[in-house]
């Protein structure tokens, strides 16, 4: 299936290197703002066909793609919307933009299909949320929820310290959500150590009565799922009881695609993305064959 990437950034460029190893996608543009920027420059010797008129050129060429992923900044993201519903696409919205149907692809990636849009909620979201799901479908009695994210600085862009606050009321909004829980709270924490250190990400889960084996057998279950798209991803504690709580906490280290292996924060993020348009060109392709059977 063809698809467009949309931001050129360091997420735009690393996802670009996934899409070109999957076996189900081809990049038939790489559209940005700059055409001399650091990921226009990789694309190119890639022999990727690149255009720095951005959403502009998606709307003039959009015979030449199936699928659009946004990887600029939840603002751009609001301001191309009405060109990407113009398209007619399926959008993929890899920015903390809180538009469009949320998707952990360890947990509803069906669902997501049959949405115009699917929104990857934050990276913080893609880690926390396979555990905060799994709490909550092992625990009926979650009187809050907490997730501290903690990632390197250097695997912060411009886009992404911009994007803050968005950050925060997405992943907060994703976790009440998939969960049920009302009262949440999430934290970031941008790391600036040399060298720069993995994405750890903890989850605290206040419970009257805790299951731990009943929750270790889920987890089990729904981490394997998340590794067969994110490999570097795994628990690193727990769950463990303390001071009337469930923790867990995780680490994400990424493929070393393009970023470091630090920016696991990153690599999740673009792990799902591909793995939402592997699974949609699979859906096309089937009800094609099902259409030329008949």
């Amino acid at each position: 299936m063809h698809v467009a990437i949309l931001g050129t950034g360091n997420i735009g460029t690393d996802l670009l290197i996934k899409v070109l190893r999957s076996e189900f996608l081809d990049c038939s543009i790489f559209a940005g703002r700059n055409y001399k920027s650091a990921g226009m420059q990789k694309a190119r010797t890639l022999d990727v066909p690149c255009s720095d008129k951005g959403i502009d050129y998606l709307l003039k060429n959009k015979d030449q793609f199936d699928l659009v992923f946004d990887a600029t900044s939840a603002e751009s993201h609001l301001k191309n919307l009405f060109s990407l519903k113009k398209m007619g696409k399926k959008v993929i919205d890899l920015t903390p933009s809180n538009n469009g149907m949320m998707c952990v692809p360890s947990i509803n990636i069906k669902a997501s299909l049959k949405h115009k849009e699917s929104n990857l909620i934050t990276c913080g979201g893609q880690a926390s949320l396979p555990v905060a799901y799994s709490i909550s479908q092992t625990h009926d009695d979650i009187e809050y929820l907490e997730v501290v994210v903690s990632a390197s600085s250097k695997s912060a862009g411009p886009a992404s310290r911009a994007n803050v606050d968005e950050y925060i009321t997405t992943t907060e909004r994703a976790l009440k959500y998939f969960t049920g829980v009302k009262k949440v709270k999430t934290l970031l924490v941008l790391n600036p150590a040399v060298p720069g250190v993995d994405m750890q990400t903890t989850i605290f889960a206040k419970v009257k009565n805790h299951n731990l084996e009943k929750l270790s057998s889920f987890l089990d279950t729904i981490v394997k799922e998340v590794q067969s798209y994110v490999p570097g991803y795994r628990i690193e504690i727990g769950p463990i009881w303390e001071g009337n709580r469930i923790v867990v906490i995780v680490k994400v280290k990424g493929l070393g695609d393009y970023l470091p292996k630090f920016a696991g924060n990153l690599d999740i993020i673009n792990c799902a993305a591909v793995t939402i348009a592997e699974e949609y060109a699979k859906e096309i392709k089937g009800n094609e064959r099902k259409v030329n059977y008949k």
